[in-house]
């Protein structure tokens, strides 16, 4: 098996280690010295408890042998799984949103609790029917069947509903789970799977299913990318991490980096457009991977765009607070060879509340104001980086055509989501071709791209950089065909 290379090492190890210098969070700490193991993580040899493990070799183990006993339960049991795991999610969406956000300390307490009870929308087993073909040569079936153990990677932005929705979709497709969560969120990660595990043992007489990394780290990474046992990896993250993984060796569905852009016409519900850019691009204070991050305005009805988010709640900062925010926000690094600088966004003010913003910036804002906005060039900083904060960028551009070609640049081929607000037909197909994203909202907030406020079906893990888009339990599955000659064609 392909080992990481250590330049890729250590780029994740250093995203990991600003995420968590920046963000405040508390973690658990990592063992000061790594102790001799057969596995050679450092493990102190114990086993797990309810899927919890220290060991990934141990980890790895237990989750094949609760996939070899799902398998005697047919589909059946995975379903009776999901609706354990769904039930859960919903009945703690509150206690376990509010322990999440104490360990994360990002992004917005109603939200996080939300975002657990809408996983109920994950689909499960019903997307799993056979495909048969019948003829003079005699039949054939395709069915789906599970990769056995798959290696799974959280983001610290949504660490529970991450965790649940690639529960549901990977056990409804027959396999096992196991995560290595961000070290931001492992608390939480463990919370819930010792949890889930609990309910399942009770209901089915299987442990283990579920199982994660109780402290994280990039030499659990590696491991968990080398380990024999697991034969897929599924990733939701950064760049760093999805690099390192399409880097592995084995097959990964990798969900990787955005910067969603909105362009809103002439021919638009201004007032409308306002208001779904607030819904999406302050949901969680703007954690969401789809979230509206920056939007380009023709000019002619730019003016009247800003006075429908004021009255909608935004709030808006002139360019000295702008400038100010700026400054806070980013840190800026000289190009390569003398070029244009590069600006690193501050992780200490990812998810932030709009008031911490404000303060940055020096503005006062009224109470419960959910998202900040301000005018800017098409080059500015919060156009151009993934952001991740409840402040909008609004871009005047001269005509439709300008707005899609620079909301096209600021996407940096990310192909990830796009938003258009307009009446014009011929608009929303220009931009959907431009654009080729794998989600493209037209008249909606960010969020109905998921099937909040539109229709559809909702995952966390949207595989945009290896193609697999929004993941459902057939993601997660090998296709197999068997063929019987000749026979039990009955026409």
């Amino acid at each position: 098996m392909k080992t990481l290379d250590p330049e890729t090492l250590r780029s994740v190890v250093e995203s990991v280690i600003s995420r968590l210098a920046t963000t405040g969070v508390q973690t658990a700490a990592a063992p000061a010295a790594a102790k001799s193991s057969s596995c050679g993580c450092g493990c102190s040899g114990e086993s797990g408890q309810r899927g919890v493990f220290t060991c990934v070799d141990k980890a790895a183990h237990a989750a094949t042998d609760a996939h070899l006993q799902l398998k005697k339960l047919g589909v059946a049991g995975r379903s009776k799984v999901i609706e354990i795991v769904k039930g859960m999610a919903v009945a703690n969406a509150e206690p376990w949103g509010r322990f999440e956000m104490e360990e994360t300390k990002i992004g917005r307490i109603d939200h996080k609790i939300a975002k657990l009870q809408i996983t109920k929308n994950v689909p499960g087993t019903e997307w799993l029917q056979p495909y048969a073909m019948s003829g003079d040569g005699g039949i054939t079936l395709e069915e789906y069947a599970p990769f056995g153990v798959i290696g799974a990677i959280l983001p610290v932005t949504h660490s529970v509903p991450t965790l649940t929705g690639n529960v549901i979709n990977m056990v409804a497709a027959g396999n096992s789970i196991v995560f290595n969560p961000h070290p931001g969120g492992a608390r939480s990660a463990a919370m819930a799977v010792r949890a889930y595990n609990e309910a399942i043992f009770r209901e089915i007489g299987i442990d283990n299913i579920i199982t994660t990394i109780e402290s994280p780290s990039i030499e659990s990474f590696d491991l968990l990318c080398k380990n024999p046992l697991v034969n897929l990896l599924a990733i939701t993250g950064g760049p760093a991490v999805v690099n390192a993984a399409m880097k592995s060796g084995k097959r990964a569905i990798c969900a990787g980096p955005g910067n969603p852009v909105v362009v809103v016409d002439a021919t638009a519900d201004l007032a409308r457009a306002a208001r779904n850019v607030i819904e999406g691009g302050a949901f969680d204070n703007n954690l969401l991977c789809i979230g509206e991050k920056v939007v380009f305005v023709v000019g002619s009805v730019f003016n009247k765009f800003c006075e429908e988010l004021t009255k909608a709640g935004a709030a808006r900062i002139n360019s000295q607070e702008l400038e100010r925010l700026t400054a806070a926000a980013f840190t800026f690094k000289p190009g390569e060879g003398g070029g244009c600088s590069h600006a690193s966004v501050n992780r200490a003010l990812v998810g932030a509340d709009p008031s911490v913003l404000a303060q940055h910036a020096g503005a006062n804002i009224p109470a419960g104001t959910q998202l900040l906005f301000a005018e800017t060039d098409a080059d500015h900083p919060f156009v151009q980086e993934e952001q991740m904060m409840p402040m909008m960028p609004i871009v005047s551009v001269p005509d439709f055509e300008t707005g899609v070609r620079e909301a096209k640049r600021a996407e940096h081929n990310y192909r990830h989501s796009a938003i258009i607000h307009t009446k014009d037909v011929d608009h929303m197909t220009y931009m959907a071709k431009e654009m080729d994203t794998t989600i493209f909202v037209k008249n909606g907030a960010s969020v109905a791209g998921l099937g909040l406020g539109g229709e559809g079906y909702l995952s966390y893990s949207i595989a945009t950089t290896t193609g697999e888009g929004i993941t459902t339990p057939k993601t997660f599955t090998r296709v197999r065909r068997c063929v019987l000659v000749e026979n039990l064609r009955i026409i």
